[in-house]
Order: C-alpha cells, then structure tokens, then sequence
C-alpha cells in the first residue's frame, strides 16, 4: 500500500511540475489531453499515411469528482484520529500494526488530494482544519456528519477513552463502517468523471480500503 501511495504522491508531483512548465496565458486550463498516432490506409497505389487524433484540451474535473476530493479529506482525516490512538490504547499488535498502515496511508493520500485540488484552483476548506471536526466542540454539530461511515462525536469519545481490548474491538468496528463509507462514496464517483487522477484516486481507495475491511474482519473473528 505505501508503494501504492508513492506511485500516486509520484504522480501528483509531475503533474504539477507540467502545470509550471507551460506558458502563456493558459495556466487556469487543464491540459491537454492524449493524443494518439494512427495509420490511414491509402488509396490503391499510393503509401499509407498517419494522422495524430485526440482532444486538443483535456475536459476539466466534473462537479462530482471535486466534490468527491473535497469530501474525501475530511473523511481520511477522521480515520488518521482514530488511528493515532491505537499505539498507546490498543492491546493487539496486530491492531496497532494495522492502525500505523491507515494512518501513513490516509495521510498519504491527504496530500495527493489537496494538491490536487490547489492545482484544479478549487477550495480544500473542507478538510475542517486538520482536526477533521470530530471532537464535538462546545456541543456544535458536526459539520460532516451527512457523510457516510463517519464516527459520530459519541463514538469518538467512546474510542477515545477505550483500552485495551476494548478498544481493539471498537476501533475495528469503527473502522469498519467508516472503510464502507468511503467504497459508498467511489461508487458514486468511480467512471463517471473526466479526470484521470481522480479515477485512479477513487480506484486506490477502492482496493485498499476494501482489502483492509477483509483484514479488520478477520481481527475481530480470531
């Protein structure tokens, strides 16, 4: 998984050095898109020819693949909180060990997002600050709490103060839910944009997270 999140930090950070490559006036336009050599048959006697075809400008990012990054940052910023807690809280090595993958992974996967999204011109004001507005400050709602899988400020709480194996089995079952929140939000975005990075976004946090459900299952069964 941490090869995965490099090849997509990788991937991110050329994409922008593109981006400040180019000049002009064009630097709010996306780029422009692939193009592809084809061969034209020619007429009896006379020599094939090819022809370069493709888009001239790439499409820009669909509405709901921005919202998807938008949403998705506080939503990795959420299970970062709750996997900080495991190296002094949790009993299970196994727990902890699975707990640090989330964190550096999510964290990972913070960074390409909001580069993303600076680079597209868009807001990353939905991150929520870095805290992820989970806490249930001075008794506020939370901001976020529409968003699928997300812990509730009681569950946070809850988690929070848990030791042991007590909060092995909550942080798992937590995790859980808040992993099959954000397959609900692929799914909804997955092939039905234009950009590229976001498809292979939603596609990494498909198979990772999926994956990681399997393994949380299995914890919480031995």
């Amino acid at each position: 998984m941490r090869h995965r999140i490099a090849v997509m930090a990788a991937t991110a950070t050329l994409a922008v050095s593109g981006l400040a490559g180019c000049g002009g006036g064009d630097d709010d336009k996306p780029d422009a898109g692939p193009k592809q050599t084809v061969l034209q048959p020619g007429r009896p006697g006379e020599p094939n020819k090819t022809a370069l075809l493709g888009p001239s400008q790439a499409k820009p990012p669909t509405d709901a693949e921005v919202k998807f990054v938008q949403m998705m940052i506080p939503h990795h910023e959420q299970a970062v909180e709750m996997s900080v807690l495991a190296p002094k809280q949790a009993s299970s090595t196994k727990v902890k060990a699975l707990a640090d993958r989330i964190d550096k992974g999510q964290a990972g996967e913070i960074s390409v997002m909001q580069s993303w999204l600076k680079r597209m011109g868009k807001s990353t004001a939905g991150s929520g600050g870095g805290h992820g507005g989970h806490g249930g400050h001075g008794g506020k709602q939370d901001p976020h709490a529409g968003m699928p899988g997300m812990a509730t400020p009681d569950q946070m709480k809850q988690l929070r103060e848990a030791q042991g194996a007590a909060f092995d089995k909550l942080f798992l079952q937590l995790m859980i839910t808040h992993h099959q929140g954000a397959l609900t939000m692929v799914k909804d975005v997955l092939d039905k944009g234009t950009d590229v990075t976001v498809q292979e976004m939603a596609r990494e946090v498909q198979s990772t997270q999926m994956a990681e459900i399997n393994r949380m299952r299995d914890l919480l069964e031995a």
